[in-house]
């Protein structure tokens, strides 16, 4: 059982070790649609035993496979051949995404054309890297820097953006010699299954990619599992906690891309109406499931009702809808439970700030996992809804008596994954942009480049994705020193 417009050979399979292999448990995972509730596909479901044979693939393919030893410039020809392969099937993944996690349909196929493209810049990356350079040394009468790749990696994948963030995590793994299993989340599988296809298609040898979609005990099992050299995770913070202390006790590699309550501070040289009109457009993206989102703003005292009021007004407008409609400008949110979060946090919000729209289900959309745009006013930046991931439509309004204090409270968080200033001054955005603990940062808006590196201060993660940074994660470095220069370089 698949979407329309998603053709997948083996949904019912497993790919470990080059070969298309049943479950180990017979069991499967069922896509729920965030439209209607109903189920619209079905995929096999891995359980540990599926996940060691899969280490085991991916271990054989890179101790005695030609996958790592494989010359730099063989390795990026049959990654291109890879992504020659998506290329084709964008309208698959934009498909398989609306239908999964119910994002947009008007979006859907931009997003993925895009997540394609930023796979070729990184090949372009690795084409440009200096996988061994000479140094000059004392120890010896050659030096080398060698970049080796760090092994066996796990892609744990989150179900917001399913084919990009995968992609990316496979990419660099395969660029740097790597082999990798791909664990994607059990709401969101397919679009892995298509990159497994194009594995398959681009004649990767056996074991090279692998794919084991699973639920958290299973990929917990993966996780422990001692031939796995590195975790390369995008999640809650909560899991990455868990990753951490599980590859610490074995000095694992890892990278970890996690939570976020990012602020906007919003300058008096803005205009209130632009204002409204960014914040209000930018927390319908993804229905607010943006680990990124700007889901503080942090407005001057006197200028707060004001701009409470105009977010009001902008909120009244915004289209709600089924995601394959394309008048619909906020769609669902990707599951029951993250609804039942949603709305636990928007409870929560009552007892500390104003409530001044939104929180509750669209009068028109009785079925679904709907719920309005949602304002809070005079949030408490001590409060949970100011402190805590809600990942949904909600917006705390947080105001401030200065610049100094504007930029308090937007570091006053255990998170620090992005930010952004509303202002007409590039000067003060750079000097603000600067005082903010946030790997990212964008002036008027929420603004990303996963071309450029990406990552979190503090809580939102550990090492970087994106950029030519990307490919340092997924290397070891080794110094050589020898007697004379290698007749191979």
């Amino acid at each position: 059982m698949l979407p329309q417009g998603v053709n997948i050979a083996h949904p019912d399979k497993l790919y470990i070790g080059g070969a298309w292999v049943p479950a180990h448990s017979g069991r499967q995972l069922e896509m729920i649609s965030p439209n209607t509730e109903q189920v619209v596909a079905r995929c096999a479901e891995a359980d540990e035993a599926d996940m060691d044979a899969a280490v085991a693939a991916a271990r054989a393919a890179f101790d005695t496979g030609p996958w790592p030893t494989l010359p730099a410039a063989e390795r990026i020809a049959a990654f291109r051949k890879l992504v020659a392969h998506l290329e084709t099937r964008v309208p698959e993944l934009a498909a398989a995404w609306t239908a999964q996690m119910g994002g947009l349909s008007s979006f859907a196929g931009p997003m993925h054309a895009g997540s394609v493209m930023t796979l070729g810049q990184i090949a372009d990356f690795a084409e440009s890297f200096k996988f061994v350079e000479q140094r000059a040394t004392v120890g010896a009468a050659v030096g080398l820097v060698v970049h080796e790749p760090v092994g066996v990696v796990a892609a744990i994948a989150p179900w917001n953006g399913p084919f990009g963030i995968m992609a990316n995590k496979v990419a660099y793994a395969l660029l740097t010699g790597c082999t990798v299993i791909m664990k994607p989340s059990p709401e969101t599988p397919l679009e892995a299954y298509i990159i497994a296809e194009a594995a398959e298609a681009a004649g990767l040898p056996p074991g090279t990619v692998n794919l084991v979609p699973s639920h958290r005990e299973a990929a917990d099992h993966l996780v422990c599992n001692h031939g796995v050299d590195k975790v390369s995770f995008t999640g809650s913070t909560l899991a990455g906690k868990r990753i951490a202390q599980v590859c610490g006790e074995r000095i694992a590699r890892y990278t970890l891309e996690l939570g976020g309550k990012s602020a906007a501070i919003i300058r008096d040289d803005f205009p209130t109406e632009a204002a409204a009109q960014l914040l209000t457009g930018t927390l319908n993206t993804l229905s607010g499931q943006v680990c990124a989102m700007l889901s503080r703003a942090i407005v001057p005292r006197a200028r707060h009702d004001e701009l409470a009021a105009a977010i009001k007004q902008e909120m009244a407008k915004v289209v709600i809808g089924h995601s394959d409609d394309p008048a619909t400008q906020l769609g669902p949110l990707a599951m029951k439970r993250q609804l039942e979060r949603v709305k636990m946090y928007i409870e929560e919000g009552k007892k500390t700030a104003d409530l001044v729209c939104g929180g509750g289900r669209p009068s028109h959309l009785n079925q679904g996992y709907f719920i309005e745009p949602t304002l809070f006013a005079n949030v408490d930046n001590h409060s949970r809804i100011a402190q805590e991931e809600i990942f949904g439509p909600v917006l705390c309004l947080i105001p401030c008596d200065d610049e100094e204090d504007a930029i308090r409270i937007a570091n006053e968080s255990n998170y620090g994954l992005n930010g952004s200033v509303l202002t007409l001054d590039p000067e003060a955005a750079y000097a603000i942009g600067r005082r903010i603990r946030t790997g990212g940062f964008g002036q008027n808006g929420l603004r990303m480049d996963f071309g450029l590196p990406f990552g979190g201060f503090k809580q939102s993660g550990v090492g970087r994705e994106g950029g030519p940074e990307g490919l340092w994660g997924y290397l070891e470095t080794k110094t050589m020193l020898l007697d004379g220069m290698p007749a191979a370089l």
